[in-house]
């Protein structure tokens, strides 16, 4: 089951609503059973629940899978707001290339001491909507400010006919 999120509220207020619930759990689980495994066990769940959710998004979106990956990223800029800090390099047909240079997710989940979840709540969901909705669409990342680099650095490109064939 999904429940779609308020459009009105914030990423980063929804971010803070949800790590407010998972952040004791995976305490009490941590106490009980060990990190490593608390954390495998629940950040693994919380990723098969992002992939269902982002593919679950893109079957409500009409069109392409092109067409949904622009929906969706147009839809996702006034929820961001100026919670991150954005350098475009790119944005056109073929692609979409920035450097995330200032992101407020990342100062939350770090304040908090859980990178780690702020990571797959965050930082993933841009791989799960990609690969799970969008077909057409690779995103590439090599570092992100979540864990510790100076900037993010987003590649969204359209596959080339070629490569899908």
């Amino acid at each position: 089951m999904f429940i779609e999120t308020n459009p009105n509220i914030s990423y980063l207020d929804e971010f803070k609503f949800q790590a407010d619930v998972l952040v004791p759990i995976l305490q009490a689980l941590r106490a009980e059973l060990g990190e490593e495994y608390a954390n495998r066990l629940v950040l693994g769940a919380l990723r098969q629940w992002l992939r269902e959710k982002a593919h679950h998004r893109g079957a409500l979106i009409p069109g392409s899978p092109i067409d949904k990956w622009k929906a969706l990223m147009d839809a996702s800029g006034p929820r961001i707001g100026n919670d991150t800090h954005f350098e475009w390099l790119r944005n056109d047909s073929e692609a979409v290339e920035c450097n995330i240079t200032g992101c407020r997710y990342a100062d939350f989940f770090r304040q908090i001491g859980e990178p780690e979840l702020g990571a797959v709540l965050c930082c993933e969901g841009d791989y799960h909507e990609t690969e799970v909705g969008w077909p057409d669409v690779e995103f590439t990342r090599t570092q992100t400010i979540m864990d510790g680099a100076a900037y993010c650095d987003c590649r969204w490109r359209i596959k080339s006919k070629q490569a899908s064939k």
